[in-house]
């Protein structure tokens, strides 16, 4: 089934002059799976919405001096693209813009609007360099839309390195929601201990099944500074913590996308993004990862490589990334124009064999 009816869900982006995105325009579901080649656009698409949530934060200009200017985000630079255009729909309302280079390395504002189906487009202004949409439109579109934008969360577990966020000691009162890059996972599960043990408990349970060797966190203010908490847990049987450097890459991942997916229901973002989740993990893991995706119930829109996270999923919950001539395209499959293939085959086994295409082609 294609679409959402969730008005707090994306169900429809169209998305123009964006990096390697010339043009796009998709339905979106409960459940999305980007696949695709390496460079095919997949991280582009989900780059969007890191840029879009900047943008919110009135930061666009830092976002765009950090990536380089507007000629590293517009497609093939401002001599090919003119404007970036977007537009958001939450079933009936929407949130459009679109942002043209300056002569001083700016995007500025030649559009941004609101959008109902019921009275059509209402324009906030032009020729800004922040957005305008935080200033309210006295129309309530924007109290349905913008806050549901500002809690989507593009999740991105990939450094788990001695120096990862994770790993550092961090302020104990840092727990209004699991941040991008866990950087405060132990004050978060210290929260969810405390005021949400179902869910707390799921996720250590979950955690177990892939490492049978956990007993649970050691989630305590630090004896130094009692403003301060690291992440620090049990091996089953034994009393002494350790920390979270003796966790594998792969368990330690594990353990962030256990609690991205289990956590409270009211504490998740209407909008879950994970670029590349099956980084690290066994095979295992990613069959229980994918039973966590499945059974979420906000929307999840995660891009993979991984053959063993796509047989979990259905035909309509994948989305095909191909790059042709320089330019990213993006469909969603079609169970029924499959059915004679997955008689005999899987959808891993499909996409090897290019049928699906989001093959690497010259």
């Amino acid at each position: 089934m294609t679409g959402t009816n969730d008005d707090k869900q994306l169900s429809r982006i169209v998305l123009k002059g964006f990096k390697s995105i010339a043009s796009c325009d998709l339905q979106l579901s409960r459940l999305n799976v980007l696949i695709g080649a390496n460079g095919a656009g997949k991280s582009n698409f989900i780059g969007f919405f890191r840029m879009v949530q900047q943008l919110l934060e009135q930061n666009l200009q830092v976002y765009v001096s950090r990536q380089g200017g507007p000629d590293a985000i517009l497609y093939f630079g401002r001599k090919t693209t003119e404007q970036l255009e977007f537009q958001l729909y939450f079933g009936n309302n929407g949130y459009l813009a679109t942002l043209e280079p300056t002569q001083d390395n700016r995007l500025m504002f030649t559009r941004e609007s609101f959008w109902w189906n019921m009275s059509g487009e209402h324009e906030m202004g032009r020729g800004h360099f922040e957005t305008l949409a935080l200033s309210g439109t006295g129309t309530q579109i924007d109290r349905y839309v913008i806050p549901t934008i500002q809690q989507w969360r593009v999740y991105h577990f990939h450094d788990t390195s001695d120096s990862a966020y994770v790993k550092q000691p961090h302020g104990i009162n840092d727990n209004a929601y699991l941040r991008p890059d866990a950087r405060n996972l132990a004050a978060f599960l210290y929260l969810l201990r405390d005021t949400y043990p179902l869910s707390y408990t799921k996720i250590v349970k979950t955690i177990r099944l892939v490492a049978p060797f956990f007993g649970d966190f050691h989630l305590r203010p630090s004896p130094q500074n009692k403003e301060v908490i690291e992440l620090e847990w049990f091996e089953r049987g034994l009393d002494v913590p350790f920390k979270a450097h003796l966790l594998s890459d792969g368990t330690l991942r594990f353990i962030c996308l256990t609690t991205v997916f289990l956590q409270p229901e009211d504490l998740q973002p209407e909008t879950i993004l994970v670029d590349e989740p099956e980084l690290g993990l066994h095979p295992y893991a990613i069959t229980i990862l994918a039973s966590l995706v499945r059974t979420a119930k906000k929307q999840v829109i995660v891009s993979t490589q991984s053959i063993e996270l796509l047989n979990e999923f259905e035909p309509n919950d994948v989305i095909v990334v191909d790059r042709e001539q320089g330019k990213s395209s993006l469909r969603r499959l079609d169970k029924h124009d499959l059915e004679v293939w997955l008689q005999d085959y899987s959808l891993g086994e499909l996409w090897k064999k290019n049928v699906l295409g989001g093959r690497p082609s010259r």
